[in-house]
């Protein structure tokens, strides 16, 4: 059985608020004066995950990842003081979370139930797992590093070689690197000093979603994302480090493009976040992905050891939605640090969208066009601005380049739509592909 974590033990909590009113999954609190924006708070008695995503005098107002069907006025609301973050490490590879990082089949091994239920706390990764670390031969004991350098290598499995890294904020002198050998992900594995402050750090990185992973440079893209259908690499060829709209209404093959993207696309790694899409949708990705193989060093292997999988389906609480894409885009992020090329599938935006108009509405916000808020386009952007091939100098090691690709859904029955509107402020590939469509048109007819 999977361990639990007990947020009263672990976490040293600033003070507690108190619930003031619930609108769905917005909950107002009050006694929260000295608490930051997008700082991670527990709900009610159960505990519910939430981000406070408003703060107006002594009143925060907290979006709420979970149900809040038994949340009353009084309950208690605890202040972590820590933005909503996810663990980065050894194990993610294979796995299938919720739209907030929790593992769901440890939750199905703890409750023996379908239902995922309120406030469960499970870790994320596996605390009893043991993992053969093996030491970056090119460092020792007096050497000098900086965030992003290599501690050493995991063998995650037969696809993934897992560098373990420093923290892009750390640096200091090496005092002490572990030995080759079994270690738990909670195990020290190096020590460091910098200022006179010694420092400790595992296998276990812990990174706030709403921050991207900072890099030295963005650079040109200039290798092909192959995608394993002929149709679209000959005519509409995509880039690694590109971002990809993949537009169309209900039924016209958005997700079937997307599985075939995960299953044949020259990728070493794939994030898959089903964003407010149909249950079924997801068991088939379950129930494919394992059966498909690729061959590595004349080995066999299920493309499912590449592939972390988040679920967050439409019958999941609609602020978790937004929730799942930073994850997604997180995970995604740490696989490029190693040097990986990573292909994230947000499948779809536009339910990202509709969350966000829902919240927007119940917060009392001045809706723009269709309802959404005003600020959908900047949401966009800063999400899809986190893709891209860049470069990350390192201290005494190599310059490598790194690719993170996004490829996101939109669902809508209308070409004309706000969110098309506001990508295509990033993106002008629709005003191009509808000239060009125009023009081999007239000159069909001529």
């Amino acid at each position: 059985m999977p361990p639990t974590t007990n947020l009263m033990e672990n976490d040293k909590e600033s003070s507690y608020g108190f619930v003031y009113g619930v609108s769905g999954p917005v909950v107002t609190a009050d006694k929260m004066a000295g608490s930051a924006m997008y700082e991670l708070v527990r709900v009610g008695h159960s505990e519910l995950v939430g981000e406070i995503i408003r703060l107006e005098g002594d009143y925060a107002t907290i979006q709420v990842y979970e149900d809040t069907s038994a949340v009353a006025i009084g309950d208690p609301v605890l202040r972590t003081g820590k933005p909503l973050s996810v663990e980065l490490g050894p194990g993610i590879m294979g796995s299938i979370f919720d739209g907030i990082q929790r593992p769901l089949k440890d939750i199905l091994e703890l409750t023996q139930s379908i239902y995922i239920p309120k406030g469960v706390n499970v870790n994320v990764l596996s605390r009893d797992a043991v993992w053969d670390f093996k030491p970056n031969h090119k460092l020792a004991v007096g050497d000098h590093i900086t965030g992003g350098d290599t501690i050493g290598f995991v063998r995650e499995n037969v696809l993934i070689n897992h560098r373990i890294m420093l923290p892009p904020t750390a640096c200091g002198t090496i005092t002490y690197l572990a030995a080759p050998g079994e270690y738990h992900v909670t195990d020290i594995i190096l020590e460091t000093e910098f200022a006179e402050e010694k420092s400790k750090f595992t296998m276990l990185q812990i990174w706030p979603v709403r921050q991207p992973r900072p890099c030295a440079e963005k650079l040109a893209a200039n290798f092909p994302l192959l995608c394993g259908q002929r149709v679209l690499d000959a005519l509409f060829p995509c880039v690694q480090g590109g971002t990809t709209a993949v537009p169309g209404a209900f039924g016209c093959g958005k997700t079937v493009i997307s599985q075939s993207l995960s299953k044949f696309s020259n990728s070493d790694a794939i994030v898959y976040v089903g964003c407010g899409e149909r249950g079924n949708e997801m068991s088939e990705v379950l129930r494919d992905f394992p059966e498909l193989t690729m061959e590595v060093n004349g080995v066999t292997t299920s493309i499912m050891k590449r592939t972390t999988l988040v679920a967050n389906t439409s019958n999941m609480p609609v602020a978790a939605r937004e929730a799942s894409i930073y994850t997604g885009i997180t995970l995604a992020e740490y696989f490029r640090d190693m040097g990986l090329n990573v292909s994230m599938m947000a499948d779809s935006t536009s339910r990202w969208a509709e969350a966000l108009r829902e919240i927007s509405g119940r917060l009392g916000e001045m809706p723009a066009d269709s309802g959404y808020p005003a600020y959908l386009a900047a949401r966009l952007a800063s999400f899809y601005e986190r893709a891209g091939k860049s470069e990350n100098k390192i201290t005494w090691a190599i310059i490598r380049d790194h690719m993170g690709d996004i490829l996101y859904e939109l669902s809508s029955m209308k070409f004309k739509d706000p969110v098309k509107d506001g990508e295509q402020k990033i993106k002008k590939d629709f005003d191009e592909l509808l000239e060009q469509m125009q023009t081999a048109f007239r000159n069909l007819e001529e």
